[in-house]
């Protein structure tokens, strides 16, 4: 089986609350996604979606997603797309970086394998290591009792985990805790996202006046060093996410002690295949994970969906239903939440179609 070209779609994600605010005054109102689909000789195609969290949040843009694809698909035509780990080589020998273009050419090819031999991605990577997933649910930066009120409905809805976009004023970020924590019962699980808004100055601060809480701290500097700091100044358990973008730094930031946790987003390391490699280091030296992305509908939640549902229950700290956000269906087949949990497909592949008359004509054509 050859790769005899490549597809791609732009598509916009409207936010059902209308605006998504996380640290230093940025905010996303319409999402700009990228679907992509891998074509064969064999008349498979492979689909996956790349969504990257504006252009603000990692070195990473939507426009960027298509035109690295037009760079690279050009020098993946005639590669075997079930040869995964051949393929990953090949892609980062013609394109040095770039991660986030490499991955849905890289989860495509998942989604075609798993057509070929008849079995859902899960189970291709590892099998049903749980039967559900539990979610959680980021809430975007407002006023402490606007975002408390937001958790309280969003408990309604079955979700226990909720993670809280801080990374501003640090005395506001301290009240937005606080009265969100005291809203929360004893069993849920809340996590104060600062997404590397937080000097080293104001993480130390904040980090010790919300020392009695129950409740982890996630990337609070820009550079694994700051974290480092902050990490050695606090009992509050300790997430890490977007310093972590590979095996290397995972396997420095275990040798650091640097994180209790680690969000673990698959564009990110480059698709499914190193995000496999990172789960399964992470399992092997008893680091929990949330298994995410940076953002995205249908397609983007389906990936994450077969990652997890492949990653043993006590090493899922959380998993994320992107498509929930959103106002737009772009594929039949997603994962739908309920009580606060997913749970992949057991469909061939991804088990996900896309919905052709809403992504329109392609943009991105490579034969």
């Amino acid at each position: 089986m050859k790769i005899t070209g490549i597809k791609a779609w732009k598509v916009g994600l409207p936010l059902k609350e209308g605006r998504y605010n996380w640290s230093n005054g940025n905010f996303v109102e319409v999402f700009d996604s990228t679907v992509v689909a891998v074509e064969t000789d064999a008349g498979i195609t492979g689909y996956a979606e790349c969504c990257p969290l504006g252009s603000a949040y990692l070195p990473a843009y939507a426009h960027g997603v298509r035109a690295g694809l037009e760079e690279i698909g050009p020098k993946v035509i005639g590669l075997d797309p079930t040869d995964l780990n051949v393929l990953n080589r090949h892609m980062d020998s013609v394109l040095r970086g770039h991660s986030y273009v490499k991955a849905p050419i890289d989860i495509a090819c998942w989604d075609i394998l798993g057509k070929v031999s008849g079995l859902p991605v899960y189970k291709l990577l590892g099998g049903a290591a749980q039967e559900k997933v539990a979610l959680y649910r980021a809430i975007s930066q407002e006023a402490p009792e606007a975002m408390a009120r937001k958790i309280a409905g969003y408990k309604a809805e079955g979700y226990t985990k909720f993670q809280l976009k801080v990374g501003g004023d640090a005395d506001q970020d301290i009240d937005r805790i606080r009265v969100t924590r005291e809203i929360l019962d004893a069993t849920d699980t809340l996590v104060a996202d600062a997404n590397t808004g937080w000097t080293r100055a104001e993480a130390a601060r904040i980090a010790a006046e919300v020392g009695d809480l129950d409740v982890y701290i996630e990337q609070p500097c820009p550079t694994y060093e700051e974290c480092l700091s902050v990490r050695a100044r606090t009992a509050r358990p300790f997430v890490l996410d977007e310093v972590i973008d590979g095996v290397g730094t995972l396997m420095k930031a275990l040798a650091d002690d640097a994180m209790d946790i680690i969000n673990l987003k698959i564009s990110k390391v480059g698709g499914l295949t190193k995000a496999r490699l990172m789960r399964d280091i992470c399992v092997a030296s008893g680091t929990p994970m949330t298994i995410e992305d940076t953002w995205g509908g249908d397609i983007v939640t389906a990936t994450i969906a077969h990652l997890a549902r492949s990653t043993p229950e006590e090493f899922s700290f959380s998993a994320t239903d992107f498509n929930s956000y959103g106002t737009v269906d772009i594929a039949r087949g997603a994962p739908k939440r309920v009580n606060g949990f997913m749970t992949a497909s057991d469909a061939p592949g991804l088990g996900i179609e896309p919905i052709f008359d809403v992504l329109g004509d392609p943009v991105v054509v490579i034969r």
